[in-house]
């Protein structure tokens, strides 16, 4: 399922180029073009979903996939959380997901944001 318009579809489609860092058979996750952060990924469903708000219930899997892929792709960045609490900075990362213009939603297909790195980040 895509959208026509929908900037996120055409880079999944590869009519846009993006800087991947890892694409399977439901999501695609590369490097945000204006980054808020020294790590700034944006993890993309395949399947056209346009807010958080609009998953259904068959949608409970890959979203519960989205966060789980989440850690593993901030480590392999660098930014593994430790444990540490004490040591802020390049240790952990933020996981986003913006609904709707009062959540700061700028492209309407669902999309998480990975952001790591010293802060405070410039946005989100």
């Amino acid at each position: 399922m895509t959208q026509d318009n929908c900037i996120f579809c055409k880079i999944i489609a590869g009519q846009i180029p993006s800087a991947q860092v890892y694409a399977d058979d439901d999501v695609v996750v590369f490097k945000d073009i204006n980054p808020a952060a020294d790590l700034h990924l944006l993890m993309v469903p395949r399947k056209h979903i346009a807010t958080l708000q609009d998953c259904k219930p068959e949608d409970q899997a890959l979203l519960g996939k989205m966060m789980m892929l989440a850690p593993k792709l901030a480590a392999e960045q660098g930014y593994r959380f430790d444990g540490d609490a004490s040591n802020v900075e390049g240790n952990g990362f933020r996981v986003v997901m913006n609904t709707g213009p009062g959540g700061g939603q700028e492209v309407y297909h669902l999309h998480m944001h990975i952001l790591a790195g010293p802060r405070p980040w410039k946005r989100m």
